[in-house]
Parts: structure tokens; C-alpha cells; sequence
């Protein structure tokens, strides 16, 4: 613990790229592959839960640090932040525990969950005693679920990349799903990571590509060229995700890289209709696309609010099933066969596409057509009409292009473009704004808004939105 609380004071102290690599890369390379692993997953964004309740959390604190209830109130307002301000607040440490980041979570830190609470209480006080400041800090922050600092992943994969002499796109393709929760770091999960080129069979593997993200149409369609050079199809507005079949499996991983295949089991049997088709021995297929709450009679989408009674349900009864259907809307072949088809042109993997969809003749299996017209203007015309359709607006995505990592800069950076309807806006008025926590005490992070009802001449609160200014 003592090392990855060093390595969160580097990290937080410096607003340099170059030095956050660094950090982190020398690190990586020095520690344990058990506490490197659990580095990792949080530094990529990997959330762990809330272990303890906060209640409990300042009850313990206030104890062990022997303050009065008021005394500790009015240093967390002054603070801003409830992990810094224990950390303060409690008294020297009693000995120093040479413990890595591994051994804590698996001994001391995720057994708290569930723990009844004088144990908790307990566990919590010989916790603080083994550490010192920062320990306790970093301690804190991933017993609240608050743990965060300012490292993309983008910087994580750079780092390991760095570390290990690893190809940067190779690295982006392991780490994901890395962070999904039903899955604990190991040191097994991270030396997987970070094995030389050639040294895992990279297809065997059940998590998905990194996505390929458009960038939005800023400027008229226009300048993009003749529109003879484009794929155009409608923009649809549900849960981007992957489904990947390998090795007779079959998942469905969405952008947020969690893995969400017992939500959807109407699309995992679209999948198993695909893979009958697959010859003897193929060894894999993973299909790009969005999943829909999906109206099969009249082949169009429901609204993404029919979708949003899915999402989040850990049981599944009959009735959501009926109510809102799912379905894959497929636009991509990344992989056929075990081969990696992302190099290949858009038009190449959009025609084997069509075929694999074609052939499964399945409902909830669709391939997104592909629009028609004749010039940019008369897309303009039908992109009009998108709201009655239930899309947002067109993809539009340059024929030759090859499936890159992310929004792509630079080269590749103009491959795929979202020209999206404008949104929709109202006029509303601010009746509520709260003060955030820690760096964002001074913010004013959380807004509620509300619409003017003249029939009964009052202000009716209708929307809440986060962000953070002064």
C-alpha cells in the first residue's frame, strides 16, 4: 500500500503527461504483478464499492481520533473532502506495514463489505494504525468509492506499453473489459496484459476491441468530399456494444466495457443463430453495433426510455421481456474467423457483414441499412426526418476506412462522423444549485431546473444536471 500511496501522491502533485507516464510506468514495471494488477484496474477507471457505510466510516474516525461529533463536522466543511479529512484528523501511526496494495484488498479492505459493524469499526481502527497519511488517504478513498485522480487510460495503456515495450494498440486491446467488476484483478489477469506480442492467443480471448468512436460533424457535410465516398446510415440511440463468439461462447460487452449478456439474452440467441452458420472450426466472429429496444413487427426502434426499464434489472421477468424487446442492430465485422478484420476497408467488412446477417434470418439479429442519395443535399432532406424514424441523425463513415481505436486523432481522425438533428431546447429556470465535495468544494456541481405552469401559476422542477461551475 505504501508504494501505490507513493505513486498516488506523484500523480496527483504534477499536471505533466510525460511525468504521469513515468510514474506510472516505473511502477508497473517494479511491482508485485498481485498489487500491479489492482493498480491497473483502478488507475483505468475500475470502481470499486462503497465497503463500509459512511455513517459507520465517520463514527469509526471521530473514535479513534477522540474529537467531538461538532469538531469533526466543522473540519470536513473546512476540508471538503470526508477521506482527507480523517486522514487528518487521526492520530499518529502505531507501526509501519510493509503490506502491498494486493495483499490489503484481499485482507483487509474488501472483507469490510458486509461486516458487521463493531468488527468493521474495529478492523478500521488497525487499519489506520498501520499506515501514515497518504496511506490512509488512498485507504480512505477506496473504502468510499471516491478513488480517483487525474490519469486517463489512455495514460495507463501508454505507461504499460512503456514498461513492457509493448505496442500501445496491442495494450488497448487487453485492457479492455479489464475493469469489469465480476472479474478481480489477479496477477494472472495482469501478466496476461502485459505478455509479449504472440505469447497469448489473443483470439481465445472473450473480451471485445476497443470501440471506434466518431467524431461530430461540425462543419457543412459537404466538405467531406463527394458523397459517393461515404457509407451513410442512421445514427441510432441505444447501448453501443460488442458481440463477441469464440470458442463456442458467446458475450455481449458494451462501450462502458461491462458485460452485459444476462440482460439481453434475446441477443445472445441471435448470436448462437449466427454461429450454426459458422463453418467447422471457425474460430471466432465479433460484430460492432447498438442494442435496441426493438418493435420486430413494424422493424424500428422503440424509444430509448423502453430500453431504460432493462438496464439496471438484475431479474428479467416475462413481462419486461414483452414489454421491451431487444435487439442487436449490427454495423461492423471486426472479427471473422479468428482473423482480425480491422485493417480491412469499410465497405469490405460492411458486405461480409451483410452476408453473415442475411444468412442467420433472425429478427433480433439486424444489419443497419445502409441510406441512399444522391448528393449531400438530398441526405440533408432525409436526415430531416429522423425523429419520426426514432434515430438521431446519420453515421457517416468514409468507404475505405479502416475500425481504429477511440476518436481517433490525426490519421484515421475523419474516418467516421456522426452528423447528429439538432437537440431539442428549453427555456428554464435555476432553482437549485448545491456545493460539490473535496477539489470541488468550491463548484457548485448539482442543478435542478424547473418549467413555468401558468395554469397553476407555479415553478415545476422537471430535470437535474451535473457539471461544475463557479
Amino acid at each position: 500500500m505504501r508504494a501505490f500511496a507513493a505513486l498516488y501522491g506523484e500523480l496527483d502533485a504534477t499536471n505533466s503527461t510525460l511525468r504521469k507516464v513515468e510514474a506510472l510506468a516505473g511502477y508497473l514495471a517494479d511491482a508485485p504483478p498481485a498489487d500491479a494488477a489492482w493498480a491497473v484496474y483502478f488507475l483505468a477507471g475500475g470502481k470499486p464499492r462503497q465497503a463500509v457505510p459512511t455513517r459507520l466510516l465517520r463514527e469509526a474516525a471521530r473514535e479513534a481520533a477522540g474529537v467531538p461529533e461538532w469538531l469533526f463536522e466543522e473540519s470536513y466543511q473546512a476540508v471538503g473532502d470526508l477521506a482527507e479529512t480523517i486522514a487528518h484528523m487521526l492520530p499518529a501511526p502505531d507501526e509501519a506495514d510493509e503490506a502491498g496494495l494486493a495483499e490489503w484488498m484481499a485482507e483487509r479492505l474488501l472483507p469490510l463489505r458486509g461486516m458487521p459493524a463493531p468488527q468493521a469499526v474495529e478492523a478500521l481502527h488497525d487499519a489506520w494504525r498501520r499506515l501514515d497519511w497518504s496511506g490512509r488517504f488512498v485507504m480512505n478513498k477506496l473504502i468510499t468509492g471516491g478513488f480517483r485522480v487525474g490519469v486517463s487510460r489512455l495514460l495507463v495503456v501508454r505507461a504499460l506499453a512503456t514498461a513492457f515495450d509493448l505496442d500501445g494498440r496491442l495494450v488497448s486491446q487487453r485492457i479492455v473489459g479489464y475493469t469489469d467488476a465480476r472479474a478481480a484483478p489477479s496477477a494472472e489477469r495482469f501478466l496476461a496484459l502485459v505478455a509479449p506480442a504472440g505469447a497469448v492467443d489473443e483470439a481465445a480471448i472473450a473480451h471485445p476491441y476497443p470501440f471506434f468512436l466518431a467524431h461530430a460533424l461540425q462543419q457543412p457535410a459537404e466538405s467531406l468530399g463527394e458523397a459517393s465516398g461515404w457509407l451513410v446510415e442512421w445514427k441510432w440511440d441505444g447501448i453501443r456494444a460488442q458481440l463477441v463468439m469464440r470458442g463456442g461462447g458467446a458475450w455481449l460487452w458494451s462501450r462502458g466495457e461491462e458485460l452485459i449478456t444476462d440482460r439481453f439474452p434475446e441477443v445472445l440467441e441471435a448470436g448462437r443463430s449466427l454461429e450454426r452458420l459458422l463453418p467447422a472450426g471457425d474460430r471466432g466472429v465479433v460484430i460492432d453495433g447498438e442494442v435496441l429496444a426493438w418493435d420486430g413487427v413494424a422493424a424500428r426502434p422503440l424509444p430509448f426510455a423502453t430500453l431504460q426499464k432493462r438496464i439496471g434489472r438484475r431479474t428479467l421477468t416475462a413481462a419486461v421481456l414483452r414489454e421491451a424487446p431487444a435487439a442487436f442492430v449490427a454495423y461492423d465485422l471486426l472479427e471473422r474467423d479468428g482473423e482480425d478484420w480491422r485493417n480491412r476497408p469499410q465497405i469490405e467488412r460492411r458486405t461480409a457483414l451483410a452476408s453473415l446477417v442475411a444468412a442467420a434470418d433472425d429478427p433480433r439479429l439486424v444489419l443497419s441499412p445502409q441510406v441512399e442519395a444522391q448528393d449531400w443535399t438530398a441526405f440533408a432532406r432525409l436526415r430531416e426526418a429522423s425523429r419520426a424514424r426514432g434515430v438521431e441523425g446519420f453515421m457517416l463513415k468514409r468507404r475505405d476506412a479502416r475500425y481504429g481505436i477511440g476518436r481517433a486523432k490525426g490519421e484515421g481522425g475523419g474516418d467516421w462522423w456522426k452528423w447528429k438533428v439538432d437537440p431539442y431546447t428549453v427555456d428554464a429556470v435555476l432553482v437549485y444549485a448545491q456545493r460539490g465535495h473535496g477539489r470541488r468544494a468550491s463548484l457548485y456541481t448539482d442543478y435542478t431546473f424547473a418549467v413555468w405552469d401558468a395554469a397553476r401559476q407555479t415553478l415545476v422542477p422537471f430535470a437535474k444536471a451535473y457539471s461544475g461551475l463557479t
